[in-house]
């Protein structure tokens, strides 16, 4: 089944709206949500009922906070759903600290190593994510042991015990500005993991586009909050009869 993942940015415990990736000017989800009227990420979830959530834990990415200020609504979220974390991992010992309150953990190209993806990997069998973030057209990456191509990353990956990739186009994140099929299909014919997308969901056809690719799941927000792809989907799934 395709899978349909509920994103949500948590700063000072509080859910905000991506936007383009400038996480500085995010701001609380209440704001603008045609679906929710409160930022608390437990309400927010008990509401939606998402199966699976993604959360990026903006105070630690920023630097503007440890992983205490929201471990505990993290982990209350992770009772009600599957949840993936991302707080920027760098080490081994992060991922360990990720999968102490959530199911996953997300080692991102931004901060992570090769090594520490490996023995992440290795002492986490399927529960390590990797997220191969773009940032105006190339890999943000610090170490020098990554490809400067995608589709280098995605084989140099291909042996490890991973749960799934995800694609994450930074620059399409909350601007419902679309994909690029064509690039996407050959991240797929080289994966021997599952592929996410993340950045760039507008609507239903959408997903029902990123299937038919061969990519097994997107990571959505904006186009939730819009009303443009149902809150039922976060819990049923994709159905044939959801395109009409």
């Amino acid at each position: 089944m395709f899978r349909v993942v509920f994103v949500m940015d948590i700063f000072n415990r509080n859910v905000v709206l991506a936007k383009g990736g400038v996480r500085e000017k995010y701001l609380p989800v209440s704001d603008s949500s045609t679906v929710c009227s409160s930022s608390d990420p437990v309400e927010i979830v008990e509401l939606l009922h998402p199966s699976e959530v993604y959360i990026a834990d903006l105070n630690v990415l920023q630097g503007k906070g440890p992983l205490e200020i929201n471990a505990g609504v993290i982990r209350e979220v992770s009772l009600r759903a599957d949840t993936m974390l991302d707080f920027g991992i760098s080490a081994p010992e992060d991922a360990d600290k990720a999968l102490s309150i959530a199911g996953t953990a997300v080692i991102g190209t931004e901060t992570g190593t090769l090594s520490a993806i490996k023995d992440a990997a290795y002492g986490n069998s399927g529960r390590i994510s990797v997220s191969i973030d773009i940032k105006h057209g190339k890999v943000l990456k610090n170490d020098p042991e990554l490809p400067e191509s995608p589709f280098e990353i995605v084989k140099l990956l291909n042996n490890l015990p991973l749960k799934d990739l995800i694609f994450l186009d930074l620059d399409r994140v909350g601007t419902a500005s679309g994909f690029d099929p064509e690039f996407l299909r050959k991240l797929v014919k080289c994966s021997r993991h599952s592929v996410l997308l993340a950045g760039g969901v507008k609507d239903m056809k959408d997903l029902f586009t990123l299937d038919n690719l061969g990519i097994k799941g997107a990571l959505v927000a904006t186009a939730v909050h819009s009303g443009m792809v149902p809150p039922s989907v976060l819990s049923s799934g994709l159905k044939s009869d959801d395109l009409k």
